[in-house]
Parts: C-alpha cells; structure tokens; sequence
C-alpha cells in the first residue's frame, strides 16, 4: 500500500469513526515529509460551529504542531472532496498537494455536495443569490489607517 493510500485510508477511517459518534461523514489528515502531522474529523453538530470541517481543523492543529499558519510542504487527504472554504483555506496556508476520497458527485445523492456553494461561489458577488455585500469605506487619515497601523506593528516584531 503506498503513503498516500494508507493517509487517505486513515481519513476514511476517522469518517466512519465520526459517524459512530454521531457526526458527519468526513476525516481528514495533514501529512509532511511522510509524516501525519495533524488529523481531524468533521465538528459541525458536536460544536454547533459550521466552520469545524474536518480539513480546516486538521489545518488548525497541523498550524500549532509546526509553529506556523504557513503549512508548505504539507500534503492534506480527506474523506470528500473539500468544500470552497476548505479550499479556500488550504490555498491560503500553501498547501498544493490535496487528494480526497469520495467526489461531490458521489456525495450529491446524500446532500453532502458543495458543488452548488462553489458555482455560486464564482459568480461575481452582485450576482449571487442571498448575498448583500456592501464595501463602505471609512474617512481615516494615514497613521488612523487600519492596515498602516498592522504594518508598523507586525514590522516592529521583527
């Protein structure tokens, strides 16, 4: 069996373990150099948070074990295909390597696709059915600046 089955098998396993427990039907697992760094299962009725995916908190916990939000050289295998905001949040952690089990299409028949989030998700935002998002600029002067502000602080740090 190669590495990359054995980490997709131990994603399955943590699914079918969830779903023992009561929870829903994903695992996942954070893998660097060879090695399982981080492993979660999905949350989402356990927490009440709709953000407790299983990949995102395996990307919480693989962050913590390496010291890092960046999570580069990391490989992530889940028991479905991610979710945009999983995706969303792999991409912004620099992980480019993701292989998942069971695809959307398998999941549709179930109500567990995401497949619908994501086309709606690539429509422009004034396109997007449900969604009001307004961009209300603030009158601040250069050292009130929000982000001016960060950037000298996080520039102290260093």
């Amino acid at each position: 069996m190669s590495g990359s089955d054995r980490f997709l098998d131990e994603a399955i396993d943590l699914a079918l373990d969830n779903i023992r427990q009561g929870g829903r039907p994903f695992g996942a697992v954070v893998v660097k150099d060879g090695v399982v760094i981080a492993r979660a299962a999905n949350r989402m009725q356990a927490d009440s948070d709709p953000t407790a995916h299983a990949e995102l908190l395996a990307l919480r916990a693989a962050g913590k074990a390496l010291g890092s939000p960046r999570l580069d050289g990391c490989s992530v295998y889940a028991s479905g295909q991610p979710c945009p905001m999983c995706m969303a949040a792999m991409r912004m952690s620099d992980i480019g390597d993701i292989t998942f089990a069971y695809s959307d299409e398998q999941a549709e028949p179930f109500g567990l696709s995401t497949a619908a989030i994501a086309a709606e998700l690539a429509k422009p935002y004034d396109q997007q059915a449900g969604l009001s998002l307004k961009h209300q600029p603030q009158e601040v002067t250069e050292d009130g600046h929000l982000y001016r502000i960060w950037q000298r602080q996080a520039g102290s740090a260093d």
